[in-house]
C-alpha cells in the first residue's frame, strides 16, 4: 500500500461525517379584528432576524400599525432575534403603531427576562388579549 493511500484510510476511518442541517424560520400572517397577527415557528437568529426585520418592515410599509407577534412556535431566539424585535417595535412606535408578543415559549420567555426586555416590551398570553391590549 502506497503512503498516500494509508493516510486516506486514516482520514476516512477518523474524520467525522458533516451533516448539513437547515435552519429555518417561518413566518405567517394572517389579518385578524383590531390588527395583524405574525406567527412564528422555528430559530430566530442572526440567520433568520434579517428575514424577519425584513418582512415586519414590508408589514409597516404596508400601512399595517397594530402588530402581534405569536412566538408560540419559536423554538429558539438569540440575542439578535431579541434585536430584530426591538427594532420592529421601535419602527412601529415611530409610525405611530404598536406591538405586542403572545404565547411566549418558556425558551423566549426566559431570554426577554434576563435581558430585561420583558419589562418593556407587551407581553399577552394569547393572542386575543395582544389584540386587546393594542
Amino acid at each position: 500500500m502506497t503512503e498516500g493511500a494509508e493516510w486516506k484510510g486514516f482520514f476516512e476511518r477518523t474524520m467525522p461525517t458533516i451533516q448539513t442541517v437547515e435552519i429555518a424560520m417561518e413566518i405567517t400572517t394572517r389579518k385578524a379584528e383590531g390588527g395583524t397577527i405574525v406567527s412564528l415557528n422555528g430559530r430566530m437568529d442572526a440567520l433568520t432576524a434579517p428575514e424577519f426585520e425584513a418582512q415586519m418592515s414590508h408589514i409597516i410599509d404596508a400601512g399595517d400599525r397594530r402588530l402581534v407577534i405569536d412566538m408560540h412556535g419559536l423554538g429558539y431566539i438569540s440575542s439578535a432575534g431579541v434585536r430584530s424585535i426591538l427594532v420592529v417595535a421601535k419602527k412601529l412606535q415611530a409610525e405611530g403603531g404598536k406591538l405586542a408578543l403572545a404565547r411566549l415559549t418558556d425558551m423566549v420567555r426566559e431570554v426577554l427576562e434576563l435581558t430585561g426586555f420583558i419589562k418593556i416590551l407587551t407581553i399577552c398570553d394569547s393572542t386575543e388579549a395582544a389584540l386587546e391590549r393594542l
